[in-house]
């Protein structure tokens, strides 16, 4: 058994209390002495209403509405003219067109008689030349450069194979129908196309060329020679005349 040791103090020891300890003086630097307060506290003054402009309505009042913001004065807008008639086009007048003097008729050729009107300047309804022409191939104008004669083909008829070394041709039907032919030689007419009124036809110069009436009408046509073919003032009246002539 362990034994404990005996407290020599069985009661606390009672001490006396410890006095609080005194007031710190204020600090006050080396050299300097407290000194009282310079001014005394004066009494606070009464309070002073606040300020009120003139015209102004006490505080007891209610305050004015708010006003509205003001809005700028917009004159009225004058009244819109009234609209101005509208004004009608100008037109120029326009002078009458004199009147177009007729053709010259066409006069068939007679024995003896030059009917050939190159090469000095001529103008002609070429159309109404050859529907009035019934020979089988006139010249109606041989320059220095250009040839143009007429030609009528009867049906069933044709120009003749043919061949110009040293020209270009230019045909233009007027009236019929028909097939134009053309090949590098006589027996291989490898272009065949047909023909009507107001068609061209361009032949190439050394082409072996032919054109055929196909209808049951006289064609009607005139050509061009690029540079002349026929002598100036060339008519036949008829195939079988060329033919004997060589022509």
């Amino acid at each position: 058994m362990i034994k404990r040791p005996v407290n020599p103090h069985p009661h606390p020891v009672q001490r006396p209390p410890t006095p609080p300890n005194p007031p710190t003086p204020p600090f006050t630097p080396p050299g300097e002495t407290l000194r009282p307060h310079p001014m005394p506290v004066r009494p606070s003054h009464p309070q002073t209403p606040p300020f009120r402009p003139p015209g102004m309505h006490p505080p007891h009042h209610p305050p004015h509405p708010p006003t509205p913001p003001l809005r700028p004065i917009i004159p009225p807008r004058p009244p819109m003219p009234p609209p101005r008639p509208p004004v009608p086009p100008f037109h120029p007048p326009i002078p009458p067109r004199p009147p177009v003097p007729p053709p010259p008729p066409i006069i068939p050729p007679q024995h003896g008689v030059m009917w050939d009107h190159g090469p000095g300047p001529y103008v002609v309804d070429i159309s109404r030349a050859a529907r009035q022409n019934n020979n089988y191939r006139q010249a109606l104008w041989t320059g220095q450069h250009l040839q143009l004669t007429l030609m009528t083909i009867r049906p069933g008829d044709d120009i003749g194979l043919e061949i110009h070394p040293s020209d270009d041709q230019f045909l233009c039907i007027v009236e019929g129908q028909g097939i134009a032919q053309m090949g590098p030689s006589r027996r291989n007419l490898n272009f065949r196309q047909p023909v009507f009124a107001n068609a061209a036809v361009f032949v190439p110069v050394g082409t072996w060329h032919n054109v055929t009436n196909t209808g049951r009408t006289p064609m009607r046509l005139y050509s061009i020679y690029a540079p002349p073919h026929h002598p100036r003032g060339t008519v036949h009246h008829t195939k079988e005349i060329a033919e004997r002539m060589g022509d």
